[in-house]
């Protein structure tokens, strides 16, 4: 599945309110370590297809999605289970990290 665009609050609403996994990553088109995420993204939203919804959403151009998050530091990556974030991961990591977190909230 492609990663989809919060180009509007209600993407990312309605992706968490479908109940399935989301993972959603807050950061910025300036923020070098959130360009270096974008490869790992689109990796994740290829290998995980139907199974976790993929959003990314743009600090700069949603601001009160990432104040309703609490992010203060981007890339923030927040996941959503059953409308609830359920786990939360501030910087870069490696791709292993979010496969582990996705497959411990997947299992």
């Amino acid at each position: 599945m492609a990663i989809k665009h919060a180009e509007t609050p209600e993407v990312l609403r309605e992706a968490v309110a479908g109940g399935g996994v989301v993972l959603a990553d807050y950061g910025a088109a300036w923020c070098p370590p959130c360009r270096n995420l974008l490869p790992i993204l689109d990796e994740l939203a290829r290998d995980y297809g139907d199974t976790v919804t993929v959003v990314k959403i743009d600090c700069d151009e949603q601001p009160e999605l990432a104040a309703e998050a609490g992010v203060m530091s981007m890339p923030t990556v927040i996941i959503y289970k059953g409308g609830q974030p359920v786990d939360k991961l501030v910087g870069l990591s490696p791709k292993s990290v979010y496969t582990g977190v996705l497959s411990r909230h997947l299992a």
